[in-house]
């Protein structure tokens, strides 16, 4: 929630070894952190790995999940069909071994491929260069926004603790006035509550604006939004002085 929202890096092997201790079974959500980070999971000794392949830059509808061997062994399948079953009998079953078990029926066998790829292409660009590339990006895109009065950034204070997203709000416009009209200015942002409901709660916000910021963007992109963050503020700029001449 933390990540996706604010922009921090938690350390989740912390938070995994602490909820081992407590017996619990421990589910990371890699998807955010995939395309941004090179991620170990017998380091991290999570139970579970779970990331979305369009993440990554792979087709829509692939993904990835990874569980250890001892908590896969003790599942059932929760699809039946070819490929999973080992040996059928008139009153029970067995299912084939890992990974078989859980791929029951026809693969998205083109999904596969190009998830393939994606992992081939950005380790090919490699973690470290698309790491520097994002920070420099980040850092300018936080320093204009931050020179904006009618912005409201909601990001970590910790520099060397964040990651390519930035959650904001222009005050006094509704998020998705302030994305629809970026959208046409051809800047692609994400409004809404982001996943992360309970935390927009605490913040006291209904919702905000996000961008998101990957190794091909450029300066110029930041620039780009800038100029059309203040050609959004112009449109509502009267409206925004009247509601609070009213107030």
């Amino acid at each position: 929630m933390c990540q996706m929202y604010f922009g921090t890096v938690n350390n989740i092997k912390k938070i995994i070894k602490y909820a081992h201790k407590k017996g619990a079974i421990v589910v990371v959500d890699a998807s955010q952190s995939i395309p941004h980070m090179k991620i170990d999971v017998q380091s991290l000794d999570c139970d579970f790995l779970v990331f979305s392949g369009h993440k990554m830059l792979a087709p829509l509808g692939i993904g990835v999940l990874y569980g250890k061997r001892e908590r896969l062994n003790k599942m059932a399948p929760f699809l039946m069909g070819g490929d999973m079953i080992e040996y059928v009998y008139e009153q029970s079953t067995t299912f084939a071994p890992l990974p078989n078990k859980f791929e029951a029926g026809t693969q998205n066998a083109e999904g596969v491929i190009g998830l393939g790829a994606a992992i081939d292409y950005i380790e090919g660009i490699g973690y470290n260069k698309i790491q520097k590339i994002e920070e420099e990006i980040v850092d300018y895109a936080k320093e204009k926004l931050s020179k904006l009065e009618y912005i409201e950034l909601y990001i970590t204070p910790n520099k060397e603790n964040h990651s390519s997203v930035i959650s904001f709000n222009v005050k006094g416009i509704h998020p998705h006035d302030v994305a629809s009209i970026l959208d046409k200015e051809k800047i692609c942002v994400r409004s809404g509550n982001h996943c992360a409901q309970p935390l927009i709660r605490f913040l006291g916000v209904d919702s905000t604006c996000r961008a998101s910021f990957y190794f091909y963007n450029t300066k110029e992109d930041v620039d780009r939004l800038i100029k059309a963050l203040n050609k959004t503020y112009k449109i509502f700029e009267k409206y925004i002085k009247n509601n609070k001449e009213e107030k």
